[in-house]
């Protein structure tokens, strides 16, 4: 074989390897309750860049989730 096919071949397993490792890490990293919607990830997401509306201290934080 000459050295340009070797670095073909080595270029082609290098990409099934990040491939394999990519499915792999997909497969365990799967989340018991499903995969999360797009959509609701993007809101999610916007909702945490925003800047918060309310403060609470640890005196009041009971009562305003209980509705007090």
């Amino acid at each position: 074989m000459t050295t340009k096919a070797i670095n073909r071949n080595m270029s082609q397993l290098k990409r099934e390897v990040e491939l394999l490792r990519s499915f792999v890490v997909g497969q365990i990293g799967k989340d018991p309750e499903g995969e999360y919607r797009p959509e609701f990830v993007k809101k999610i997401l916007k909702a945490v860049a925003e800047k918060p509306k309310y403060t609470f201290d640890s005196k009041t934080f009971l009562k305003r989730i209980a509705g007090k």
